[in-house]
């Protein structure tokens, strides 16, 4: 059997770019001139996203990224897809190529312990370890490692405050529980856990390379995991194998719906879901049915509609 033609590349890689707006331009370049579409944060702590295209096309993007300064070694996880997954190429400067509003942070200085996927199952089944996802509640909701906790979050800049909080109750409770953080590709744990550190918390790991090395190295009849990972792309979702998962996309707000969620009644494609759907005005939803629209007679005429939509930072 022949592999799906896209090859769909994840990476980041924390490194000190002491001007990171020079980096721009010929990173675009690389990407444009190869066909090679996704999303690339640039900030002075760092490059982190997501690209795909043919696998000579990234190949040179991944060599390109590879010759900036502290990027030699950076680690890229890959899959396929059938087809693009962007439809635009993206490449934007940002205070922080994963946005936790802890500007003094610097995973650079230290982090967590790295967890292998292979050995992540014996941790967080020790009952000693506390499991804490450190994603938004959107993404936990349609799968996460059996007994995490989920903090609810919208952002991760909430993050801080939710941890500092479940840290003063667990030690009103008597607990100095060792910690275990995970994510989608484990740049927002490089933050979390060199937050926990920084906190004054010594015993915390978190997965390496995040849920997606976990569900490519990992068989299913071993996994821990349930349920499917969202990813920042047109897949949405994301199984065992990374195989492309069940869920679509609500257009308007962006979240990951299931099947059920698509067979309400506040669900209309490209308008709204159940979710969003009391979150918007009746201006915003005829808006986004004329955007649907649009895209709609596009397609139908073989064309394609990229239209206005909000800007989602890749997570990694």
């Amino acid at each position: 059997m022949s592999l799906p033609p896209i090859r769909i590349a994840a990476l980041y890689q924390f490194a000190r770019f002491e001007d990171p707006s020079a980096l721009r331009a010929p990173l675009l370049a690389a990407c444009e001139s190869n066909e090679v579409r996704g999303t690339l944060l640039l900030a002075k702590e760092g490059i982190n996203g997501t690209i795909a295209g043919s696998d000579e096309g990234v190949a040179a993007v991944i060599e390109h990224i590879r010759a900036l300064p502290g990027c030699g070694a950076i680690e890229v996880k890959e899959s396929r897809a059938a087809t693009l997954p962007f439809h635009r190429t993206k490449v934007r400067l940002k205070r922080e190529i994963v946005t936790m509003g802890q500007p003094d942070l610097d995973p650079l200085a230290g982090v967590g312990t790295y967890v292998a996927p292979e050995d992540w199952n014996a941790l967080i089944s020790d009952p000693d370890t506390i499991v804490i996802d450190t994603r938004n509640d959107y993404e936990v909701q349609i799968g996460t490692f059996a007994g995490a906790i989920d903090p609810q979050t919208t952002s991760f800049g909430e993050f801080p405050e939710w941890f500092r909080a479940k840290r003063a109750k667990l030690e009103a409770e008597g607990r100095t529980p060792r910690i275990a953080m995970f994510c989608t590709g484990g740049i927002r744990c490089e933050k979390s856990t060199a937050f926990a550190r920084a906190e004054g918390v010594d015993e915390v790991y978190h997965l390496k390379g995040g849920i997606l090395n976990y569900l490519e190295h990992v068989p299913e009849q071993e996994s821990l995991w349930r349920g499917e990972c969202f990813v920042f792309d047109e897949r949405v979702s994301v199984g065992h194998g990374l195989v492309e998962g069940t869920h679509g996309l609500c257009r308007a707000c962006r979240r990951p719906l299931s099947a059920s969620d698509m067979a309400h009644e506040h669900f209309i494609e490209g308008v709204s879901c159940p979710r969003c759907h009391g979150e918007r005005t009746d201006e915003q939803r005829a808006r986004y049915a004329e955007r649907n629209r649009q895209a709609a007679l596009a397609k139908a005429r073989g064309k394609e509609h990229i239209g206005r939509r909000e800007d989602i930072d890749t997570d990694g």
